[in-house]
């Protein structure tokens, strides 16, 4: 009798796939919860972009590098607008992480038998699920206010691939720092560094019109790497050339940000046995 029951929790335990699936799910839902944390992703991004092509549309357009690539700043800042708004998103894996750790959610994970790889994988598949619907909105907004997509339906793909993949990337390092400090304020005071990486970027001025130490920091700077190449895309026509390079960059980062979580994860639970 207690062989049969044994066999049967074990042919009914989700496989690790749903059980990655159900807590990408929750991850998701855990944020569109959340108005204080949603709204920000979405009005933030689009008010820096009115305001940066109020401020700068005339300017460049008068910019023979800048006028021959672009119709308006808007075609500029749109990869950036999206970058934004997963940077935004996808810093609350890590505080959501760290806020499992601190109200007991994540060792009532332990001492289920959910796999322990699918904790990780369906926190950081929320945050790719999240991009992916941030570049589609962001991008449709833009282009409702005169954005243009000379790359077509391929730059777009390749932009949404960039965002879920760059939501990955934000949320595991994010999700790195709440497993390690398993305390929700040391991961959003680390958010400020994000932003610091994206300002020395190219992200809301053209790098050929920066002088300076600031256009060396925004050459080296790989979220100038991605963003241009998207740019590239998008103002100019499909490529694959730059359709590699966004992706590989933007892959690169995941990866990373991947290894990094998975050795913070292994440590806890080496500390937790």
């Amino acid at each position: 009798m207690t062989a049969t029951v044994a066999a049967d929790v074990v042919v009914n335990r989700p496989s690790p796939v749903r059980q990655s699936l159900l807590l990408s799910r929750r991850a998701v839902f855990a944020v569109l919860r959340q108005p204080q944390v949603l709204v920000p992703s979405i009005f933030f991004p689009l008010f820096f972009a009115a305001l940066n092509a109020a401020a700068f549309d005339r300017i460049t357009s008068e910019q023979p590098v800048f006028a021959a690539q672009f119709d308006s700043f808007l075609d500029f800042l749109l990869p950036a607008t999206v970058l934004q708004g997963v940077l935004f998103g996808s810093t609350q894996a890590g505080t959501e992480m760290a806020n499992d750790i601190e109200n007991g959610f994540f060792d009532r994970l332990l001492a289920s038998p959910v796999s322990r790889t699918s904790i990780l994988v369906g926190r950081l598949a929320g945050g790719a699920v999240l991009g992916a619907v941030q570049a589609l909105f962001f991008t449709a907004v833009l282009v409702v206010f005169g954005a243009r997509i000379d790359g077509g339906v391929g730059a777009v793909a390749v932009l949404v691939v960039c965002a879920a993949l760059l939501g990955v990337g934000i949320g595991g390092f994010g999700v790195m720092l709440g497993i390690r400090t398993g305390s929700s304020e040391a991961v959003q005071g680390a958010f400020p560094l994000i932003f610091v990486l994206m300002f020395t970027s190219s992200a809301f001025f053209p790098r050929e019109l920066m002088t300076g130490w600031y256009r060396t920091v925004a050459t080296y700077n790989p979220i100038s790497w991605i963003l241009e190449a998207l740019r590239d895309l998008i103002s100019i026509g499909w490529s694959f050339r730059d359709a590699a390079v966004a992706i590989a960059v933007s892959a690169a980062v995941a990866v990373l940000a991947i290894a990094l979580s998975l050795r913070a994860l292994r440590r806890r639970l080496a500390v937790a046995a």
